[in-house]
């Protein structure tokens, strides 16, 4: 995310890391490999991200050996915490079963359902310090994209989790679920209101298909809806949904999200609303939404009979690093 002026050895480290990790990537390449994974930083590409299962642009998984595989993964591990990492690398495994239940069902898969079909691209020049550079990993319910300015400033949202399925239904890891406390929680919040404050809080019967935002480069502040405010919660209440708030910033590199959360903290928490759509109860679709002054998180698990969730934590202008991008090219030019 971002540094803050009392703490830029932190963001330093992750860059450091980064350089190292993504020298290390782009190294392991051939030519072909190497030209096929490389984008100038400006430009439209380093935009281009979706959740679904679509084919992009990047180098393939599926092209790498076994090396290339390790450095495209270490280099995707310096961007996440701990927990994020695992998180990442369960959503990927989930691929293989989504398959297998797929042919279950009805016995075809409407996409090729495979761990190799994850990207990797690098932007610009990994270590330079006169000019920004990046990178992106992308693949089904996988959205990264880190972008580095000034050699001690990083930036990696929007930040995307999805699992399909969210709960395994067949086979010897039935029953294991994935982004569990990212529903579970929210729940707790919901069902934790009186009568008064879920009708502030629930602002629709029916949850919408997807998040709103969906995988656009920009969007609407106000898109999202706005439901019960913060101030109208009781303390236990407001504890649970800065915690709550707090899991999807931690999701991120442990220095790169404490520098945020310190930014989050200062500023506080004044003018965040929770939004619920959909029913209570477990099983049934549901959405909710966290706006802040600064960001917006979006929930959304409708699909495949309310097992598939799509999760997202977008700031509304640090984003793909555009205000320290802005910053870097007032000073430059």
């Amino acid at each position: 995310m971002t540094t803050t002026a009392p703490v830029p050895s932190l963001a330093t480290e992750a860059v450091k890391r980064m350089t190292v990790a993504a020298n290390d990537f782009l190294n392991s390449l051939d030519d072909s490999q190497r030209n096929t994974a490389s984008f100038e930083f400006a430009g439209d590409e380093r935009y281009m991200w979706a959740y679904t299962p679509i084919e992009r642009d990047g180098l393939r998984v599926r092209v790498m050996s076994d090396s290339q595989r390790d450095a495209a993964f270490r280099l995707m591990e310096t961007a996440y915490s701990a927990r994020g990492s695992v998180t990442a690398h369960r959503i990927i495994e989930l691929e293989t079963i989504l398959g297998e239940w797929e042919m279950i069902q009805d016995g075809k898969s409407n996409w090729e359902r495979n761990i190799d079909r994850y990207w990797f691209s690098v932007f610009g020049s990994p270590g330079s310090v006169d000019e920004p550079w990046g990178f992106r990993v992308g693949g089904h319910h996988i959205g990264l994209s880190a972008n580095i300015i000034n050699g001690d400033q990083v930036a990696i949202l929007p930040l995307f989790f999805g699992a399909n399925p969210a709960e395994i239904r067949h086979g010897d890891r039935i029953g294991e679920r994935t982004l569990v406390e990212e529903q579970d929680w929210a729940r707790a919040l919901l069902t934790s209101l009186d009568g008064d404050q879920t009708k502030m809080a629930v602002v629709d019967a029916i949850a919408p298909a997807d998040i709103l935002t969906t995988n656009v480069r920009s969007f609407d502040p106000n898109i999202a809806p706005k439901g019960i405010e913060f101030s109208a919660l009781g303390d236990g209440q407001r504890d649970q949904l800065v915690k709550l708030v707090k899991h999807y910033i931690t999701r991120a590199a442990d220095d790169l999200s404490s520098n945020y959360w310190r930014e989050l903290e200062a500023a506080g928490f004044d003018g965040t609303t929770f939004a619920w759509a959909g029913p209570a109860e477990v099983g049934e679709g549901h959405y909710y939404a966290i706006r802040h002054p600064r960001f917006l998180i979006e929930y959304d698990n409708t699909q495949n009979g309310a097992n598939h969730i799509h999760s997202v934590l977008r700031d509304f202008t640090h984003d793909w690093g555009e205000d320290l991008l802005a910053a870097h090219y007032r000073a430059s030019h």
